[in-house]
């Protein structure tokens, strides 16, 4: 069976997805078979597996450091939130239900089984496995019925390393603090302190960690710098929200719904020199962009009306009306229809009206579509024509079924990974586009055509702005990760933690 090393944290946010995966990349490197491991993720930012099973893409992005195929393995429970005290439960890669806060609290706990199975499977076939924590393990209110943070090192026998957040200040707090309220046995269990996103001198930081290693009794194993790298961010917390980033030569809004999921899809739009990818939330801060795209959201209907409410609906039709370009992907996609039903109150319920600028209707399902899916744009006319014939490599995950009721043409012809059936996808009408794809824009094919279709549109020459791998370039900051870490943390104490277990 394999050894075991979990990353706690102080607090949502403090690092501790990014160090795992620089722990999988490092172990990856130093020719370990490693896999990542949460038991319990909540995020809306998902991926679908090539079985047709959903998972978040944390684990995807730490599968990738180790260098293998992501499984649901990794992430067996995946809590979706639907609202601001429900959430969708996904286990084994496959909706359980939807539950309230409270009743998901109650029921959690029949879910163990299911974790260790697949925790167990993962060790048979690995030699390391890196297990993460979900938020604090000192949340004293839920500490009794944990599955994800000291309850999961318990289950796997695993040594932890504690993080803990420089950047939003307080960190000997936020370290001996934790450590304070946790019991003796848990305390016990925490081998190391790690100091994450430090920038500045560290001799001014050194005398402070010898009173923090006096007072824990707990050596730091690590000063990890704050690190500008390109990496996939885990849920809305992303830093990539915040701020007001200038508009380059191409420039691209997001809309920010309220429940924004699978923002990763503009990724490898981000990385393109020359092109800015801004999050807007509301009508004064989209500017003249040259393109907007309306994102993923796990509830369409809701996002749709918070548009309508806030005035960036009345905004995106009238950019829409001059002739702007508009692409939507997923709930995006499904807002840029006539009409959302939903006679069964997955989100919702009711019918309301779409923003009217694809001629088609969108009806919500019990069964959720996941799978796989590769293909390619169709023979696209108008603005949009670049993109004719670029292939594309995505997931589909909705709970929509959408029909054309007039003369839009398909965007994409794709075929589902997981039944082969060959299909057509989205719906393409003038300056208007959208599919229900994600990741329609992460192949280097497929973001270069993009680009080159706002180009033409705004009658720029876009040919010296090198459209970029994005696997390739993953790849790159996986390798850039680890490097940093080996500077900034005691590996070889790692290694013997990691060899000690507990």
């Amino acid at each position: 069976m394999a050894k075991a090393i979990m990353v706690q944290g102080t607090m949502s946010n403090a690092g501790k997805s990014l160090l795992a995966a620089g722990l999988c990349r490092i172990f990856h490197q130093d020719g370990y078979r490693t896999a990542p491991f949460k038991s319990q993720n909540m995020a809306l930012n998902s991926y679908i597996t090539r079985e047709g099973l959903e998972m978040g893409r944390a684990q995807v992005m730490q599968a990738e450091c180790a260098g293998i195929e992501p499984s649901v393995l990794m992430n067996p429970i995946l809590l979706k939130p639907t609202n601001d005290v429900g959430s969708q439960v996904i286990v084994n890669g496959e909706v359980l239900g939807t539950m309230a806060a409270r009743d998901y609290f109650a029921y959690k706990k029949q879910l163990i089984p299911e974790i260790m199975r697949a925790y167990d499977t993962l060790s048979a076939q690995n030699d390391i496995l890196v297990l993460e924590g979900a938020g604090s393990p000192a949340e004293i209110n839920l500490k009794q019925d944990d599955i994800v943070n000291m309850g999961m090192a318990k289950m796997a026998h695993a040594p932890v390393l504690l993080v803990g957040d420089i950047d939003r200040g307080g960190v000997f707090a936020q370290l001996l603090g934790t450590v304070d309220l946790l019991e003796p046995d848990e305390r016990a269990m925490v081998k190391g302190l790690i100091i994450n996103k430090f920038r500045g001198d560290k001799t001014i930081l050194d005398p402070g960690i010898v009173m923090l290693e006096e007072r824990s009794g707990i050596p730091v194993v690590g000063v990890a710098p704050y690190l500008q790298i390109q990496v996939e961010d885990e849920d809305s917390l992303t830093e990539r929200f915040e701020g007001h980033r200038e508009a380059d030569l191409i420039d691209i809004a997001v809309i920010r719904v309220p429940r924004i999921s699978n923002f990763t899809d503009f990724n490898p739009l981000e990385n393109i020199p020359g092109v800015s990818v801004r999050y807007v939330r509301y009508p004064n801060e989209l500017k003249d962009p040259d393109l907007i795209m309306l994102p993923g959201t796990k509830n369409t209907m809701e996002d749709l009306l918070s548009l309508r409410q806030n005035g960036m609906e009345a905004a995106i039709l009238k950019e829409a009306a001059k002739g702007k370009l508009i692409f939507g992907i997923c709930g995006g996609y499904q807002m840029l229809g006539e009409e959302l039903s939903d006679p069964y109150g997955v989100e919702a319920g009711g019918t309301i009206k779409g923003m009217g600028l694809l001629p088609m209707k969108t009806v919500f399902t019990k069964e959720k579509t996941r799978t796989r899916a590769m293909g390619s744009f169709r023979k696209l006319d108008g603005p949009f024509a670049a993109l004719s014939g670029a292939e594309i490599d995505g997931y589909e995950i909705h709970m929509g079924e959408t029909v054309f009721a007039g003369e839009a043409g398909s965007a994409t012809s794709i075929r589902d990974v997981v039944s082969g059936d060959e299909k057509e996808d989205g719906a393409c009408l003038g300056n208007v586009c959208g599919t229900y794809v994600h990741g329609v824009f992460d192949t280097e094919e497929a973001a270069a055509s993009l680009i080159r279709a706002l180009g033409e549109k705004k009658g720029i020459d876009v040919t010296e702005m090198a459209s970029v791998d994005f696997a390739a370039f993953k790849e790159t900051q996986y390798d850039i990760l680890a490097s940093e870490l080996r500077k900034a943390m005691d590996m070889e104490k790692i290694y013997r933690i990691l060899e000690e277990g507990i």
